[in-house]
């Protein structure tokens, strides 16, 4: 599966899938009623970050990955990423495709590890990915997380040494 760099011409692309997967606010932290812009600059990250896509043969957007440091200043081998597949095309190995991708490019910048700062406890298929490419529940915060149907849940921090 072709995975690029984002352009700024992909952010339409991207929008409709970030929206729909913010709004239902099951699975992000962010705001369910998060702006486009807001959105934007939160998503499309800037050099020495990225943001990709994952793109079928047509250039369709299936989905799309940001990676970044996590920490800043002694704490600032430890690299983060974020992932969203468009519902549309969800079980069909994007989402692997993308956290391969940003595990390769930690790898490459030089970091030492990957951790997921929070992830929904109640997100089973993220938290399934997750662990299948060996990452682990390192902690979880109790009652982190005011999902929409469950009430609070657990929010748990993922780890992968590279």
């Amino acid at each position: 599966m072709p995975i690029r760099e984002a352009a700024a011409e992909d952010w339409p692309d991207i929008w409709p899938f970030f929206h729909e997967i913010v709004a239902a606010g099951d699975t992000f932290t962010y705001p369910a009623d998060l702006t486009e812009e807001q959105a934007r600059a939160t998503w499309m990250l800037a050099a020495p970050d990225r943001t990709v896509v994952a793109v079928d043969e047509a250039g369709t957007v299936l989905g799309s990955a940001k990676m970044n440091r996590n920490h800043l200043g002694n704490a600032s081998h430890i690299a983060s990423a974020s992932y969203m597949v468009a519902p549309a095309h969800s079980g069909r190995g994007v989402g692997r495709a993308l956290v391969t991708y940003t595990l390769e490019w930690a790898r490459a910048a030089g970091f030492r590890a990957m951790q997921f700062n929070a992830v929904v406890e109640t997100n089973e298929p993220a938290v399934h990915l997750y662990r299948s490419l060996g990452f682990d529940i390192v902690g979880t915060l109790p009652e982190g997380f005011r999902h929409p149907a469950r009430g609070y849940v657990g929010l748990h921090i993922m780890h992968r040494a590279l």
